[in-house]
C-alpha cells in the first residue's frame, strides 16, 4: 500500500460525524435505501477493517460524484473510502453488461466501424427493449451515437503534419468520447490551439482513462490502463509538452483516482495534466496569447458544473472563457448533479434514481430558454440533452465556433 492509499484508508478517523456530506449527497435525497456517505464511508470503514463481512451492497448506490468530499469540512476522502471498499470487499463480480459499458475502447472500435448501422439500431424500440430484457440497460435511456471516423484517424490524415510548424506545443489526451463519439470536439481544440500559436500532439499510447472500469469493479484492468497513460504522459512531459484534456472526468480520474484508488503514482506529472480551458484561460490572463471573436456570434448560454469539475474547483476557467465572448449572454446554473454518473444511469435498477436526481437541474434549464448548455463532461451532455431537449456543448467547442480564427492568428504572430 503506497502513501496515497494509506492516507485514503486512514482519513476516516478525521470524520467528526457532522453529516454535512449526507445533506449534499444527491443519492441520499433520491433513494431511501442508501444510508448516506457518512455511514457508508467512514462509519462502516471502521467495521470493514476488522471484518469484511460488514460490507453492505448499498455502497453500489454511490455515484462517486465526490460532492460529499467537496462538502466535508474535515477533508475526509469519503468517496474514495466507499469506492475502495467496493473494489476490495464486494462479492458481486462484473457481468456482461458491465463489460460492455466499461470497455469503451473495445466497444467504440467496433461501433465506429459500423457507425451508421449501430446508430440506427440503437434508436429502435425493439433493440432497446431487447437490451433492457437481456442486459438490464434501461430502454428509456438514449444511447450515444458513434462517428464513422475516429478522431485519431482524422488527426493523422489532416492535422498531424502541420503541428511541427509551431515553436510551442502540447499533447492532447482526447479520451474515448472524442475518439469514437464526437471527434469535432478534438478538432475544435486543435483549431483553437493552432490559432493561438500552439502545436498539438497526441500521446504515443493512450487508453481509456478507466473511470468506467473503476466504477464497475474492474480494478486490475483499470490499473493496467492507468499505467499505460501515465507512462505516456511522462514521455510527453519529458519532451516539454504538458498534457491537455477536454473532459473533466478524465482529468479528475488521471489526477486523483489513479493514486488514491488504483495506487498508480503520478506525483511527478500530476500538475502537467490540465483541462484545456484552464490552460487557455491562464495563457490569456497572463498575456501570453490573445483571442478575437466573431462579431456575428450571438448565443444565450447556461453553464452546468459537472460533479468532478466541482471537485477539481476548475469551473471558473471554463466560465471565464465563455464570459469573454462578446456575443454570449451567460447564465450560471446551480451546481446540481445531473444524475447519470457515467454508466450508473444506463443501468435499469438505477435509471429512476438517475432521473430523480437530475430533475431539479432539468427544470432549471427548461425554465431559462437558453440556446445552449455548456458543460465539460460528456455524460452530463447525454443526460441533459435526453432529459431537456436542449443542445449541450463543451466550452471548447463554443469557443471554437465563436473564434475569429484569422484575426486570432494575426494577434498571436
Amino acid at each position: 500500500m503506497n502513501n496515497e492509499q494509506h492516507t485514503n484508508k486512514q482519513s476516516f478517523e478525521q470524520c467528526v460525524k457532522c453529516t454535512i456530506c449526507t445533506v449534499y449527497c444527491p443519492v441520499a435525497a433520491a433513494n431511501p435505501d442508501y444510508p448516506g456517505p457518512k455511514q457508508a464511508g467512514p462509519d462502516l470503514e471502521r467495521y470493514r477493517l476488522k471484518n469484511p463481512r460488514f460490507y453492505d451492497d448499498t455502497l453500489d448506490l454511490c455515484l462517486n460524484c465526490k460532492r460529499c468530499e467537496v462538502a466535508c469540512p474535515s477533508n475526509v476522502k469519503i468517496g474514495d473510502i466507499i469506492l475502495s471498499a467496493r473494489l476490495k470487499y464486494s462479492a458481486k463480480r462484473p457481468k456482461l453488461r458491465e463489460y460492455i459499458l466499461a470497455n469503451t475502447d473495445v466497444m467504440g472500435s467496433m461501433a465506429t466501424t459500423f457507425a451508421p448501422l449501430v446508430n440506427a439500431s440503437l434508436k429502435l424500440p425493439a433493440v432497446k427493449n431487447i437490451m433492457d430484457r437481456t442486459l438490464a440497460i434501461d430502454h428509456h435511456r438514449t444511447m450515444p451515437t458513434y462517428s464513422s471516423q475516429r478522431f485519431e484517424a482524422w488527426f493523422k490524415q489532416h492535422a498531424q503534419a502541420k503541428q511541427e510548424n509551431f515553436d510551442r506545443s502540447v499533447s492532447y489526451f482526447h479520451g474515448c468520447y472524442v475518439n469514437y463519439n464526437h471527434p469535432k470536439q478534438g478538432k475544435d481544440l486543435v483549431k483553437i490551439l493552432n490559432a493561438i500559436g500552439y502545436g498539438v500532439h497526441l500521446l504515443d499510447k493512450e487508453k481509456c482513462c478507466g473511470v468506467a472500469l473503476i466504477s464497475n469493479k474492474m480494478e486490475a484492468q483499470a490499473r493496467r490502463q492507468a499505467k499505460v497513460n501515465i507512462n505516456s504522459i511522462r514521455r510527453s512531459v519529458a519532451a516539454g509538452r504538458p498534457v491537455l484534456t477536454t473532459s473533466s472526468t478524465c482529468t479528475f480520474t488521471m489526477r486523483d483516482e489513479y493514486p488514491h484508488v488504483l495506487g498508480v503514482d503520478n506525483a511527478d506529472v500530476r500538475e502537467q495534466i490540465v483541462l484545456a480551458t484552464k490552460f487557455i484561460f491562464e495563457a490569456v490572463d497572463a498575456g501570453r496569447v490573445k483571442l478575437a471573436f466573431r462579431e456575428d456570434y450571438r448565443k444565450r448560454i447556461a453553464y452546468h458544473t459537472p460533479c468532478h469539475m466541482e471537485k477539481l474547483g476548475w469551473s471558473i476557467y471554463s466560465t471565464s472563457l465563455l464570459r469573454m465572448i462578446p456575443g454570449v449572454e451567460f447564465m450560471m446554473l446551480d451546481s446540481l448533479c445531473c444524475g447519470i454518473a457515467g454508466t450508473y444511469g444506463f443501468k435499469r435498477e438505477n435509471y429512476p434514481y438517475s432521473q430523480k436526481i437530475g430533475e431539479p437541474l432539468f427544470r432549471q434549464i427548461k425554465s431559462l430558454g437558453v440556446d445552449l448548455v455548456a458543460t465539460d463532461c460528456e455524460t452530463c451532455k447525454w443526460q441533459i440533452e435526453m432529459s431537456t431537449g436542449v443542445t449541450v456543448e463543451n466550452p471548447i467547442s463554443i469557443l471554437a465556433d465563436a473564434l475569429d480564427v484569422e484575426q486570432t492568428m494575426k494577434l498571436n504572430k
